[in-house]
C-alpha cells in the first residue's frame, strides 16, 4: 500500500496554487478517534464549531515534508482564531512521529492512523492532502499535493470558513488547543 501511495504522490504536480479551491460537493466529514504521539485522543466532536484543517501525510512523502513547515506557520496565524490545524499520520510508528515532530518544530498535534482507517474513510487516494471541515462540520475544501499554507490568500480564504467568530484571547486559545 505504501508503494501506492508514493507512486500517487510522485504523479501529483506540486502546488503553490494562492487560493484552494472548494470542494465540489461539501458533505459531513468522516468521524475519527485517532492519538497524539503524547497519547491523548482526539475525535472530529472535539472539535464541532470549529474551522478544521486534517493534513494526511507520511514522513516518506517528500512533498508533505516540504508542506510541513508552512503549515506550521500557519496555525501559528489562525490559532489565535480558533482554527484547528491536526496532521494525520500514516501508518508510522509513534517515535518516528516524534522524532519528525521535535526535528521541525511543529507544535500542533499530529495523529497516528496506525491502521489507516481514517485515510480510508475520508479517502485519502495520495499524500499530501488536507480537508478543511468549515464550522457546520462539513468538508469545505479538499487540497490534493503540497501548498504554500501561510500564503495571504490561503490564510484568508481559511479564515474566511470561521463564519464571523470572533477572535479570542490568546489565553483562552492556549486553554483551548490543550483539552
Amino acid at each position: 500500500m505504501k508503494i501506492v501511495f508514493v507512486l500517487l504522490t510522485m504523479l501529483m504536480v506540486p502546488g503553490f496554487a494562492a487560493e484552494l479551491t472548494p470542494h465540489p460537493n461539501p458533505h459531513p466529514a468522516s468521524a475519527f478517534r485517532l492519538q497524539d504521539v503524547q497519547g491523548r485522543t482526539h475525535t472530529l466532536a472535539d472539535y464541532r464549531g470549529r474551522v478544521l484543517v486534517v493534513n494526511f501525510w507520511a514522513s516518506w512523502c517528500s512533498p508533505c515534508v516540504k508542506e510541513m513547515p508552512s503549515l506550521q506557520r500557519a496555525w501559528e496565524q489562525w490559532r489565535q482564531d480558533g482554527i484547528q490545524v491536526l496532521a494525520i499520520n500514516m501508518g508510522e510508528s509513534p517515535a518516528a512521529i516524534q522524532g519528525f515532530m521535535e526535528r521541525y518544530s511543529i507544535d500542533f498535534p499530529l495523529l497516528m492512523d496506525l491502521d489507516v482507517a481514517a485515510a480510508t474513510q475520508w479517502k485519502v487516494t495520495g499524500l499530501p492532502v488536507t480537508f478543511v471541515v468549515d464550522t457546520d462540520g462539513r468538508v469545505a475544501l479538499r487540497v490534493i499535493g503540497e501548498r504554500k499554507w501561510d500564503d495571504p490568500t490561503i490564510l484568508a480564504q481559511v479564515r474566511a470558513l470561521n463564519k464571523a467568530r470572533p477572535t479570542l484571547p490568546a489565553a483562552t486559545m492556549t486553554l483551548l488547543n490543550h483539552e
